[in-house]
């Protein structure tokens, strides 16, 4: 399955990434993503 929908909790410096699949599934949790991590982790998500 893949992700379908991504929310990002926005924040200054640290944020938090929450993906989910078709059933509503909570398949990826970053719960710490620093500013520097989030375009890299993001890049690596499938279309």
């Amino acid at each position: 399955m893949s992700i379908v929908t991504v929310g990002i909790d926005l924040a200054k410096n640290v944020f938090a990434i929450h993906g989910v699949n078709e059933t509503g599934k909570a398949i990826l949790a970053k719960p710490k993503v620093t500013r520097d991590q989030l375009v890299a982790l993001i890049a690596q998500l499938p279309p």
